[in-house]
């Protein structure tokens, strides 16, 4: 079981002393390693085990999942043995709606509830995204609409045989967000914070704040400096604002244990 579930949660412990589990869904063609240093931002009672899916990574012989539901179902599987304590998910883009429909199955199915959901350059999963399927466009094209995206270098989209690998992952993880489909359901009852970059043309504050609709609980939104891509170039204010997080609302549900190390 411990080799299983090391395929689908990077580093995950189910022995960990840790007190709370941060899971890290990544962006479209992205894998665990977007996550690999996130660990240094945060205190030593949160665990961060960052999700990789099939098709990248150390998984990269194993085909890729082409369907939400159908990651979302495996996920909710794999995931129950690390349910052993309170646990907060987090997603950046396709990885926010992954973590917003694993929160919603877990509360269904198991009926275990994040104590936060975290959710990061996506718009709120009710609103109507653009039409454009990338999934089913042309190699050139598909590489265009990369480059205007601006999440993946020049050097990456120029090499021919690198591009061939990424293809099928990057076409996988597309035609997850443009064949998602949201199902009205009841909101669910833990706090979500909506991250946004103040220069992220393709997703609005309103867009980002419209995700107050999904809860019963307590919303929060803040923007940072940068594109789409803000995760990154604001690494360390990001994950500063959820450690923050974590520890306020583990205050408010009577929980001590985290401590939000001195900056």
């Amino acid at each position: 079981m411990a080799n299983k579930l090391h395929s689908w949660f990077v580093p995950a412990n189910v022995n960990s002393h840790a007190k709370l589990r941060l899971f890290c869904f990544p962006y479209a063609g992205g894998g665990a390693s977007v996550y690999r240093d996130w660990h240094k931002f945060f205190p030593k009672e949160i665990e961060v085990c960052a999700v990789q899916l099939p098709g990248r990574e150390s998984r990269g012989l194993e085909a890729p999942i082409h369907s939400l539901d159908q990651l979302v179902l495996a996920i909710t599987e794999e995931i129950q043995p690390l349910l052993n304590m309170p646990f907060a998910l987090f997603g950046h883009s396709m990885g926010a709606l992954l973590a917003f429909e694993t929160a919603r199955q877990l509360i269904r199915k198991n009926k275990r509830t994040p104590d936060h959901l975290f959710v990061s350059g996506r718009s709120a999963p009710h609103l109507i995204h653009r039409n454009t399927k990338l999934h089913l466009l042309p190699d050139n094209e598909l590489k265009n609409e990369l480059r205007l995206l601006n999440g993946t270098p020049d050097a990456v989209l120029q090499n021919n045989e690198l591009m061939d690998l990424l293809m099928p992952r990057l076409r996988a993880d597309f035609e997850v967000c443009e064949t998602y489909s949201y199902a009205v359901d009841e909101p669910i009852h833990c706090p979500i914070t909506a991250y946004g970059g103040m220069d992220d043309h393709g997703v609005s504050f309103e867009s980002l704040a419209a995700w107050k609709e999904h809860t019963s609980n307590d919303v929060d939104l803040k923007m940072f400096e940068g594109d789409h891509f803000f995760l990154h170039s604001e690494q360390e204010h990001l994950t500063q604002s959820l450690s923050s997080s974590i520890f306020q609302t583990a205050k408010s549900l009577q929980r001590s244990f985290i401590t939000v190390p001195a900056r």
